[in-house]
């Protein structure tokens, strides 16, 4: 007998786009016979929608998918998912969405509200990882070195620019300011000089009230997933980041629109530092209280620190996103991974009643 789950897309975020295409990933490579997915839409302005398993989910002649503000909504209540007066019996949910309003734990805590089973972390852990000021002080006393910077609430600029800005000086340039709790690099910005700051300040702030200020650090930039196998966190191969010449940064554009971005499996470091990475992803995915999935990022200076940058709890998600390409190329498969994590998903057990 098949189980139901639920594949929840879209979502209030700026990476509603993305979370759209994570979802076309999950349908096109999902057991079917040990599943049935049903296709659950949030729009962005946060409404829910049953949609046709065929709605279009993939960039198409260069424009992103979106979730409409019409159709059959979708209600969840004690009694599970309902759309058009009909229950829809799910048995896992799935919630592809990245960023806030849905990786950030709020839907994590309906779900658990619900008592349905669902896919990745839980609360506290989706919210503390959402918000990378509240991350690199956990890592850091895990031993996990972490970049240096500050945090910059937005009424704190507003009233103290120009100690906010010598702040920013002492670090030297350059820097990068983004959102505390953003994602896919949108709001971020490398900054070069002291008269480009508070420019980069604004538009942290159109995505968050509360911005990171970090150094620069040069170096690889490498990443490693972690996925729970039997009960257990494992870290995949390490791979290493490649951008096309004409980003200076791995930004929105080169992650997503352009294929300027790919990825070397397994990246060509020292054997030492690989496993160095490996072991301190998945202490990082411990710390945080993890579950399901993880994408952890490093940067490798040229004389081999190892300095963790974030952890993502629903990275991108389609066959060709970073995180399944890392572990097919550390042998487990798309549709494998994916059967992981619903198995997963049923066993979980940190939330604080169980699952």
């Amino acid at each position: 007998m098949t189980q139901r789950v639920a594949i929840i897309c879209g979502g209030r975020s700026s990476e509603h786009e993305i979370s759209c295409i994570s979802a076309a990933g999950v349908l096109s490579a999902i057991d079917r016979n040990a599943y049935e997915p049903i296709l659950i839409g949030i729009s962005k302005s946060g409404k829910w929608f049953h949609l046709p398993e065929d709605h279009p989910l993939s960039i198409s002649n260069g424009v992103l998918p979106t979730i409409p503000d019409t159709g059959i909504t979708v209600a969840l209540g004690v009694d599970g998912f309902s759309a058009g007066g009909e229950n829809l019996n799910i048995d896992i949910a799935f919630p592809l969405l990245h960023g806030p309003y849905g990786e950030d734990g709020t839907v994590q805590g309906l779900l658990e509200i619900a008592d349905i089973p669902y896919v990745g972390s839980g609360v506290l852990a989706s919210a503390v990882a959402m918000d990378k000021s509240f991350t690199k002080p956990i890592f850091a006393s895990q031993g996990i070195k972490v970049v240096p910077g500050f945090v910059v609430r937005e009424k704190e600029w507003q009233k103290g620019a120009a100690t906010i800005q010598k702040a920013a000086d002492q670090l030297g340039y350059p820097i990068f300011v983004k959102p505390a709790r953003g994602g896919s690099s949108r709001g971020t910005t490398k900054v070069k000089s002291a008269a480009e700051f508070a420019t980069a300040l604004a538009e942290a702030f159109k995505f968050d009230t509360k911005a990171l200020v970090e150094q620069e650090i040069r170096g690889a930039e490498i990443e490693c997933a972690v996925l729970e196998i039997d009960g257990a966190p494992k870290a995949s191969l390490v791979g290493q980041i490649k951008i096309a010449a004409k980003y200076e940064f791995y930004n929105f554009e080169a992650k997503y629109l352009d294929g300027a971005t790919t990825i070397e499996l397994p990246a060509q470091i020292d054997q030492r530092v690989s496993d160095e990475i490996r072991t301190k992803a998945v202490d990082a995915f411990i710390s945080l209280g993890c579950s399901g999935l993880a994408r952890v990022d490093f940067f490798l200076t040229p004389n081999n620190e190892v300095i963790i940058n974030e952890l993502n709890t629903m990275p991108g998600f389609t066959a060709t996103s970073v995180f399944p390409k890392m572990w097919a190329a550390t042998g487990v498969g798309y549709t494998d991974v994916i059967t992981h994590l619903l198995t997963c998903a049923l066993t979980r057990t940190n939330g604080v009643l169980g699952n």
